[in-house]
């Protein structure tokens, strides 16, 4: 005989606080999930009006209004701004305000708290430069939340129903973790125009550039998703190749841009603590390839003060 049905819990009253693009693609994915954003505020009245306008049912009004009016409020301000902004509204007994910050801690809502309302982080790791973008790729994505008792639930739930995947963070380590959040998307935006740069010297457009790398670094994430890092580990440190990395090295120490050679050096060793640490090199190879990229690191730092 089946269990009957548990009752599912009203969702609450959803409002936004900041109108940018973060705002945008989770108003929109909350209300395509069912739940009701009724009240939306900025600081710039252009922008609110328009998300509400885009969500049915959706109104434009003041920030003290959309505390008044909402159970669940999301700021969705920037970062500096999260605490001055928090501390100017009418918070109350029996709802929630949650930031959207990665690196912020939750404490920063601590005025709200004071009033008596449940405080929270809920901050979905991906890239908002394109709203409509972001919005069809946000299934699948994770959500960093950090809260306590039915507002940790709530949020889960609200995870759940924007087919996000929930990690929960301990008070104190936001800022660990949005810093290494930066490795899979800021600095890997860095690291193909640290590519694009050394193409340049050979007259490769930064068109050519990313036609020829963005397929590269996707089946490199989907060999990682797979099998691992260590497992799926590319290149000629991974393989113990020391003469295709002493030609790299040539070559690249050859450019009058000293900072190239440097930075391939500091993520060449990284690679080789991963390969040696899941077993893909023998202790000759390991050493060998050690050796090269310090002895070569401290004839670049020899280099560069001569040059200076």
């Amino acid at each position: 005989m089946n269990s009957p049905t548990q009752p599912t819990a009203p969702r609450p009253r959803l409002g936004f606080i900041g109108a940018g693009r973060l705002a945008q693609t989770l108003a929109r994915a909350a209300q395509q999930a069912g739940w009701t954003v009724s009240h939306v505020a900025s600081r710039h009245a252009g922008r609110a009006q328009a998300l509400a306008d885009a969500l049915p049912g959706c109104s434009a009004v003041g920030m003290d209004a959309v505390v008044t009016y909402c159970d669940l409020v999301l700021l969705t301000v920037s970062d500096d701004a999260i605490a001055s902004v928090c501390a100017a509204l009418p918070w109350r007994t029996g709802q929630a305000a949650v930031h959207c910050s990665g690196a912020t801690e939750v404490s920063a809502l601590q005025s709200a708290a004071a009033a008596g309302a449940a405080i929270g982080g809920f901050h979905p790791l991906t890239v908002f430069a394109d709203p409509g973008a972001t919005l069809a790729s946000l299934p699948g994505c994770t959500v960093a939340i950090e809260a306590q008792g039915t507002l940790n639930l709530t949020l889960e739930q609200f995870a759940q129903d924007l087919r996000l995947r929930p990690l929960s963070l301990p008070p104190g380590a936001r800022a660990r973790y949005h810093a290494a959040a930066h490795y899979a998307g800021a600095f890997l935006n860095a690291l193909l125009g640290e590519a694009a740069r050394l193409w340049a010297s050979f007259g490769a457009s930064e068109e050519q550039t990313l036609a020829a790398l963005l397929p590269l670094a996707r089946s490199t994430l989907n060999a990682a998703q797979t099998g691992g890092l260590a497992e799926s580990l590319p290149g000629v440190v991974s393989r113990g190749d020391v003469g295709t990395l002493r030609k790299h090295l040539d070559a690249i120490d050859g450019l009058p841009e000293q900072d190239i050679a440097a930075l391939y050096r500091v993520l060449a060793l990284r690679t080789l603590r991963t390969a040696r640490g899941a077993g893909r090199l023998d202790a000759t190879q390991a050493a060998a390839i050690e050796a090269l990229l310090l002895a070569d690191q401290q004839l670049v730092q020899t280099r560069s003060q001569s040059i200076e």
